[in-house]
C-alpha cells in the first residue's frame, strides 16, 4: 500500500482491531532510522511515546524524512503522516493540508488521546523543516 487513498479505502472498512493491525503494519514499512539519529535534537516533543523525525535532502528538490518510534501504533501514525509529505519539495509540503489528508482516518476518535497527542507537534516539525529550505 503505497498510496494514502488506498490505505484510507481499506481503513474505512475495518473494525477497530483491524485498524490497529493496519497501523502496526504501516509502521513496519518505515525506512529504518539509524540509532545514531535518535537523539534529543530529533525527538518530537509532546508525544507519549518516543518519536524521532530526521529530515534529509532527497535526490531532487524533495525532503525525505526518516522517522521512528518505540511504540508500534505510533509508528503507523508516523507512516500515515509521512505518506502526505515524503519526498515533496518544501513548497509542496508547506502547501499540503496534512491535517485534511489525515482527517478521513478520524484518528482522534479511533485511538486514545495518548496516541494522538503528538501528531500536531510532528506536523509542526515537518512544516518548520520545510520552511527552512
Amino acid at each position: 500500500m503505497s498510496d494514502l487513498a488506498e490505505i484510507r479505502d481499506e481503513y474505512e472498512f475495518l473494525d477497530a482491531d483491524d485498524r490497529y493491525r493496519l497501523l502496526i503494519d504501516l509502521g513496519r514499512t518505515l525506512e529504518p532510522m539509524p540509532e545514531a539519529l535518535k537523539t534529543d535534537a530529533t525527538l518530537v516533543r509532546g508525544c507519549s511515546a518516543s518519536v524521532w523525525v530526521y529530515p534529509t535532502k532527497g535526490d531532487a528538490e524533495g525532503l525525505h524524512f526518516l522517522a521512528d518510534s518505540n511504540a508500534a501504533i505510533t509508528k503507523g501514525i508516523i507512516a500515515l503522516v509521512l505518506k502526505t509529505v515524503q519526498d515533496k519539495t518544501p513548497a509542496e509540503i508547506l502547501a499540503t493540508d496534512i491535517e485534511g489528508e489525515l482527517a478521513p482516518f478520524d484518528l482522534r476518535n479511533q485511538l486514545s488521546s495518548n496516541r494522538t497527542q503528538g501528531i500536531p507537534n510532528m506536523i509542526a516539525l515537518i512544516r518548520e523543516t520545510a520552511g527552512r529550505y
